[in-house]
């Protein structure tokens, strides 16, 4: 998986098992609309196509109109915006998946939100800006999406536990249910390599491709083990700590961009300039006195980057 420098940023060429982003991207997300969509209320909702990858819900454009954002939480790679009930319409919940591609571009009424200071005049239309959501105090929010992998569903906020995007979601890794000894016993019995058992989304809600090849060199756990055999305490105890920590730290980064991905602000995100092992086929370990070499496998068809010396 070659890389190349595409200004001050690295561009990874990703196969189309990779999707991104990852929990860390839609968390910077969730963090950058929340100022501009928390509290207010929604003017005008553009629709320009009937789907994204599945169909809009129905007279989606209109049950959102004239709605009140409450506020704008994360669960697992998912953002869900609170709607307030109005009239008859009860508390309903916007599910957004941003899928390979989807991202979000603010623009104010005196121009775009960008890196420093320039400004620019209010978007057109572009050919890949599917939603527009325009609020009352002349904020445009544009959702463009130009694979259609994302999506957008409303619920009822009494079924969003029980909806089909969250049933069956395992603990946040981010949250206080998540813990060494609960890690340990969702992993007890299984057979799985210890890596494919971190992507099953049951077992941990949220985790992607890159952080779990990070945290698994954070914890010095091999990708090829057998997850049963990281459930005893001393494994799982590194691993959560592990798994929290990775993602901590690519939050306080701003979240890797890779491909299309962006900030809502158009920053790029550059925790990507500090993985240790992902994408860094044959270069040297960098954990202090290890002395190995990073080396690249396949697992289920995915890229997984390890260091054989220091993760057993």
């Amino acid at each position: 998986m070659a890389r190349r420098r595409r200004g001050r940023y690295f561009r990874l060429r990703l196969t189309k098992r990779e999707t991104m982003p990852e929990l860390p991207e839609v968390e910077t997300v969730r963090r950058g609309l929340a100022p501009v969509l928390e509290g207010r209320r929604i003017a005008h909702v553009t629709q320009r196509r009937p789907d994204l990858r599945f169909p809009l819900p129905p007279r989606f454009a209109e049950r959102l109109t004239g709605r009140r954002i409450s506020r704008l939480d994360r669960r697992a790679k998912y953002i869900l915006v609170r709607i307030e009930p109005l009239g008859a319409a009860g508390e309903e919940v916007l599910i957004m998946h941003l899928g390979m591609s989807g991202r979000f571009t603010i623009h104010g009424p005196e121009g775009t939100r960008a890196p420093g200071l320039f400004h620019h005049g209010m978007p057109g239309a572009e050919r890949h800006d599917h939603i527009v959501f325009d609020m009352e105090d002349g904020t445009r929010v544009v959702y463009a999406d130009h694979r259609r992998f994302g999506f957008m569903d409303l619920v009822a906020h009494a079924a969003l536990a029980t909806s089909a995007h969250l049933a069956a979601l395992g603990p946040e890794p981010l949250g206080n249910d998540f813990s060494a000894a609960t890690l340990s016993g969702r992993l007890e019995g299984r057979r799985a390599p210890i890596k494919a058992a971190l992507l099953d989304q049951r077992t941990v809600a949220g985790l992607g491709n890159i952080y779990v090849c990070e945290a698994l060199w954070r914890a010095g756990i091999s990708p090829n083990r057998s997850a049963a055999s990281v459930a005893g305490p001393m494994r799982s105890e590194r691993l959560a700590a592990a798994i929290r920590s990775v993602l901590l730290d690519a939050i306080a980064a701003g979240g890797s961009t890779l491909r299309d991905y962006a900030h809502t602000d158009g920053e790029l995100g550059y925790f990507q300039h500090t993985f240790a092992v992902y994408d860094r086929e044959g270069e040297a370990c960098s954990k202090p006195g290890c002395g190995g070499t990073v080396k690249r496998i396949v697992q289920s068809g995915r890229s997984t980057f390890y260091c054989p010396r220091c993760q057993r």
